[in-house]
Formats: structure tokens, C-alpha cells, sequence
């Protein structure tokens, strides 16, 4: 599999622009991927957006950034490296469509896979076998990526999300609900809640 993450300037892959993507290979989770672009010209930034990242307008309209075609090509070829190319994250549909979108924007072949596996129905399933109630808000799972965190062990705050950070931080859930097992040494001193 391969962890994504990316931020934007918006939430529609079609009017909005990437701003940054990570990602790491989970069967070689050394191998990371980061990089920031400026947005495409006409692209949409919503305020809103900014927020949530932590990325000003000047920062995503610097030039002296690479475009997001460049982006999506370095990512691409990144992703050759990877012995498979299954997108996984929290909600990586979106991740996927804003990186396959912006590949055919410029008429880049797309050779990723377009399954998906999804961080909160991995741990929704998980929550289930152990007994566990899920969240629920407005009669919906309100399974974010801060309430898998938590129930992983991993209780420390995120700021603005960061693209490669957030890749880690589910690459790591995804073996602690997996494998019960840590992935990562950085997060070691956050021990698995259900092993003893």
C-alpha cells in the first residue's frame, strides 16, 4: 500500500489545487515522499481550507514553488519505487481523485490503482470485533483521524495537518490495527492500548 496524504486549497479536486502531498511506502516505510507546490493558475483558495492546513495564500501562490504538474509527475514517479500501489489513508478517495485529477489536467497517465483502503473503516471494523461502540454524531460514525489516533495510543495534538506527518501518523495506525504492531520508531514511546 501506499500511505497518502495531501493538502489543498479547497475541497474539489476540479476547481481547487493541491498545495502538498506525502506519502510512504508501507511495506518499505523508510521510502517517504513530500513536496509542496503553488497552486495552478485559476484555481480556487478557500479561506477555510488555509486554516485547516496552516498554509498562507502567499505561501501557495509562490512561484518560486513547483507547479502542481510537477508535483503530480515527482509523485508518480516516486510511486514506481513501491512494490504495490493501493492509495490507503483517511478518506484517500480524496487524496486519490485530487492527485489523479491534477495528473490529467496536464494529460499525465494515471497507472495507480483505483481501490482505495480506507483508515476509518479498517478502524470501524476493528472497533467491532473488540466489542467496542462506535462514535456517533448526527447518526453518523464520527471516526476522524484524532479519534483513531486515540484509540490507537497515539494521544498527542495535531496542529495545521501536514501532509507527510499525517501520512505517518496513519501508516502507523494502519500496522497498530493491522498487526498489532508499532511501525515507526518515533512513535514507540505510545505503547498499543490493547496489549499488555
Amino acid at each position: 500500500m501506499i500511505i497518502v496524504d495531501m493538502e489543498a486549497s479547497g475541497v474539489d479536486p476540479h476547481k481547487h489545487s493541491l498545495v502538498s502531498v506525502g506519502a510512504l511506502d508501507f511495506d518499505n516505510p523508510e521510502n517517504q515522499f513530500y513536496e509542496e507546490c503553488h497552486v495552478w493558475e485559476g484555481a480556487h483558495i478557500d479561506d477555510e481550507a488555509l486554516k485547516v492546513n496552516g498554509f498562507s495564500k502567499k505561501e501557495i501562490t509562490d512561484k518560486n514553488k513547483e507547479s502542481d504538474k510537477d508535483l503530480a509527475v515527482h509523485f508518480l514517479e516516486w510511486a514506481k519505487s513501491c512494490v504495490e500501489h493501493t492509495i490507503a489513508g483517511q478518506n484517500p478517495s480524496a487524496d486519490r481523485d485530487f492527485l489523479r485529477i491534477t495528473a490529467e489536467r496536464y494529460h499525465i497517465n494515471w497507472p495507480l490503482a483505483y481501490r482505495t483502503v480506507d483508515l476509518h473503516s479498517v478502524c470501524f471494523s476493528h472497533m467491532i470485533k473488540r466489542g467496542l461502540a462506535i462514535p456517533v454524531v448526527n447518526k453518523r460514525s464520527d471516526l476522524n483521524l484524532d479519534k483513531i489516533m486515540s484509540y490507537v495510543g497515539l494521544d498527542f495534538g495535531r496542529g495545521a495537518h501536514n501532509a507527510l506527518e499525517d501520512t505517518k501518523i496513519e501508516a502507523e495506525t494502519f500496522s497498530r490495527l493491522f498487526y498489532d504492531k508499532i511501525l515507526l520508531s518515533e512513535f514507540k514511546k505510545y505503547p498499543i492500548p490493547w496489549i499488555s
